[in-house]
């Protein structure tokens, strides 16, 4: 499932198998419950394998994301605290978790995944200066 997911689609076999293992659980979701609350300290990063959240920041929609995406990961990445509410949007959502010590480990190790990531913090970045604008 993880080669179906664009940020780890360039990836090789056992580049793959080393991020799946670093993935502790999957978990499951009924519809509307926070998965992570704004301002809180972050512990994992997620990637959504069914259903779909929606990201608030201060009660305001700012994406819904959906199979094959992610979300966490800025938290981690500058140590801040949750800057969005993450909340399932329908019954059934699940997410593979990773623990902020094996995302690190995974982002320093292999250039590749650290690049992946920093495209899509570029794409939400350009959507929501666009959504800003408009």
């Amino acid at each position: 499932m993880l080669a179906d997911v664009p940020l780890f689609a360039a990836l090789k076999g056992k580049q793959i198998k080393s991020i799946a293992s670093s993935f502790a659980r999957e978990r499951s979701y009924d519809k509307g419950v926070v998965i992570e609350k704004e301002g809180e300290g972050a512990v994992a990063f997620y990637l959504i394998t069914n259903g779909s959240v929606e990201v608030r920041k201060a009660e305001k929609l700012v994406a819904k994301l959906g199979r094959n995406q992610f979300f966490g990961e800025m938290a981690l990445i500058d140590k801040q605290p949750r800057s969005a509410t993450v909340t399932s949007a329908e019954p059934g959502t699940r997410c593979l978790v990773m623990p902020v010590w094996d995302f690190r480990a995974i982002i320093k190790t292999d250039p590749e995944i650290a690049v992946g990531i920093m495209k899509e913090l570029a794409r939400r970045l350009r959507e929501t200066t666009n959504a800003l604008s408009e």
